[in-house]
């Protein structure tokens, strides 16, 4: 409970803070999840990649103005290419605004790995019944994320049988090959559920899934004074920031 609010917190915090202290909290979260939760560094680094291949897809949009060659120039313009009767230019507004963009990305990633790494999901359920979040809600997460190895089990298997069989070699054997795993997988799936569904009445079930306890572990008073010195520090970092800011202005 201690842990997810303090993550939350810090995700808040870097939302509305400057990209000097949006960095900062990057790397201190960075070392209470690589460092302190013992998670290793590959497999963080591949996580935060994979998330940033979102943003990476939009960068187009924000940074490419697209213009008619009649209109006027503008001054921010860093690189332009001219294509009929268009012009496409790249602005230095547009680049500050992906570096801001990808800074406040990292620092947010990086609180939410916090959880997500160091926190198994069952007591993750816990903390969001603590919270009151509504029972529907989390019955779902549980038979969504119950799901989610099911199909991934299933898959792997159905693409190891056709890979031994000859399957899953060239382009076009590679997509017909694929939609027969995703049509079986499916029908595969709702077996399970059906299974399950049977499973739960047998048991007496009435519409209520109940979760484990909360149980409060201790938190490490090392953890505690880190986080609140942590935070006081970064918070007047920002308060300096925008003091200087406004008088710069």
């Amino acid at each position: 409970m201690w842990k997810c609010g303090f993550a939350v917190t810090m995700l808040l915090f870097s939302y509305l803070t400057h990209p000097a202290v949006q960095i900062v909290i990057a790397i201190w979260m960075a070392i209470w999840t690589v460092g302190y939760a013992r998670v290793p560094f590959k497999y963080y680094v591949t996580i935060i990649g994979a998330a940033c291949l979102f943003f990476v897809s939009s960068v187009p949009a924000l940074v490419v103005e697209i213009r008619p060659l009649q209109a006027l120039p503008d001054i921010h313009v860093v690189a332009a290419f001219a294509f009929m009767d268009w012009k496409l230019s790249v602005t230095s507004t547009g680049l500050l605004l992906i570096g801001k963009l990808f800074v406040r990305i990292i620092a947010s990633l990086s609180c939410v790995s916090l959880i997500m790494f160091s926190t198994p999901f069952s007591e993750l359920l816990q903390v969001l019944q603590k919270v009151r979040v509504p029972k529907l809600v989390l019955e779902i997460m549980l038979i969504m994320y119950r799901f989610l190895f099911i199909l991934f089990e299933i898959a792997n298997n159905m693409y190891v049988a056709q890979q031994s069989r000859g399957g899953q070699t060239g382009f076009q054997n590679r997509l017909k090959d694929t939609a027969i795993i995703i049509v079986q997988m499916f029908i595969k799936t709702m077996q399970r559920y059906k299974s399950l569904s049977n499973g739960l009445v047998s048991r007496g079930f009435t519409d209520d899934i109940h979760m484990a306890p909360y149980r409060a572990n201790p938190v490490p008073f090392r953890y505690k004074l880190e986080s609140y010195v942590g935070f006081t520090l970064l918070l007047l970092l920002e308060i300096w920031l925008r003091w200087n800011w406004r008088s710069i202005r």
